[in-house]
């Protein structure tokens, strides 16, 4: 098949054409590089007038006229590329909002892809018009909403998440569902909100490509080297407040036993370097699974803290621990850290479990695989009206 997948996050759609390409197909990304982390895409888009002066110029110009400089500028990059991105046998839109532009630029992008290829599918795999309703009709459901509940984040900083209420992305939503064959979930945090949704065809695990990721066994000659390494724009969502304030109790507690390594918005790149040398990798405490961050970690042989609830074990039938489940809890990090401290062998067996099972149920050609199962089923071949 010829396939078009549209935007990146945290490398999901590269791990995905690696295990399509494996296959035999021919993939192409199209999209931005998901920020500072530069992930390669085959046809970039860059986010233009968003900093300094620029942006001041944007605002007052989208204040009187309504119109979006940097969604314009988006648009014209894509008509530059309509050429490459016509005749896919299909066509995969990372999220509902994939251009990150407002109702008018984004419709039309999305009205040549569906015009002029032959199916087009769209993942569950981030915020998105259904999930975000859920969050909010079920407050008590474990995703990134509770810091804004606690008035940690301001309603601005929280935009990424709360535009998806706003009427014109209700719109661009329903267009979309009015034209793709179905919705594939990354994981459980989105499998759940997505129960009942007739266009729903079921979740599909983050591909891992563990051939380009070297699992290293556990060994602990001298201190266990912990490492936490922060997202600045999403310090509040991933819970980070809490890592670091455990964190401060644990490096007061066990001053010789433990080294600390913490990052702010580095490269991917640069990321993957400094964490090499960790024993325990802390990730994120909202939520029910693992996103791809964590399960690159558990795929090189870390403990990773992270959503690893009831709902995830229970999903994959495992019995024993592959990771550690974080909570939004600083007293419950200290005593889960202190105990992996305090028992050193626990780190090494958990960290071997932990590849085991990112191979066998993340591997990146067996969830390809997946995909092309569902692109290619009898129900899906007829374009939707």
């Amino acid at each position: 098949m010829n396939i078009l997948l549209v935007g990146e996050y945290s490398r999901l759609h590269n791990s995905l054409k690696e295990g399509l390409q494996q296959l035999g197909h021919q993939v192409v990304i199209m999209g931005f590089r998901d920020s500072f982390k530069h992930f390669p895409v085959d046809l970039p888009l860059e986010q233009k007038w968003n900093t300094g002066f620029l942006k001041k110029i944007k605002v007052a110009v989208y204040k009187l006229t309504g119109f979006n400089i940097t969604s314009w500028h988006t648009y014209r990059q894509f008509k530059n590329y309509e050429k490459q991105l016509s005749n896919f046998d299909v066509v995969q839109l990372i999220n509902e909002n994939a251009f990150y532009c407002g109702y008018y630029f984004e419709k039309k992008m999305l009205q040549f892809l569906f015009e002029n290829n032959k199916k087009v599918f769209l993942m569950c795999c981030g915020t998105d018009y259904l999930t975000v309703k859920y969050y909010f009709e079920n407050p008590s459901f474990m995703s990134l909403l509770p810091p804004y509940f606690e008035g940690k984040v301001e309603p601005k900083d929280f935009d990424g998440v709360l535009k998806f209420r706003r009427n014109n992305y209700k719109k661009i939503h329903e267009y979309i569902y009015q034209n793709i064959q179905g919705v594939i979930a990354s994981d459980i945090d989105y499998h759940i909100p997505m129960q009942g949704e007739e266009k729903y065809l079921g979740m599909i695990p983050n591909p891992i490509n563990t051939d380009k990721i070297v699992y290293v066994a556990n060994e602990i000659r001298d201190k266990i080297v912990i490492f936490h390494g922060i997202n600045s724009e999403s310090y509040y969502k991933k819970g980070n407040d809490y890592f670091e304030k455990a964190l401060a109790i644990i490096e007061k507690k066990y001053p010789d036993q433990v080294e600390i390594i913490t990052t702010r918005s580095v490269p991917y790149s640069q990321y993957i370097e400094l964490y090499d040398r960790a024993h325990i990798l802390l990730d994120m405490v909202y939520g029910y699974d693992q996103g791809f961050h964590a399960l690159e970690a558990m795929a090189k042989g870390k403990v990773v803290f992270t959503c690893a609830e009831k709902e995830f074990y229970d999903y994959y039938g495992l019995q024993e621990l592959v990771n550690i489940n974080a909570r939004p809890d600083v007293t419950y990090l200290v005593d889960q850290l202190s105990h992996l401290i305090d028992n050193p062998n626990e780190i090494i067996e958990i960290g071997k479990r932990a590849r085991k099972f990112v191979e066998k149920e993340h591997n990146h050609i067996s969830v390809a695989s997946q995909y092309c199962s569902i692109w290619i089923s009898p129900k899906n071949q007829q374009k939707a009206n």
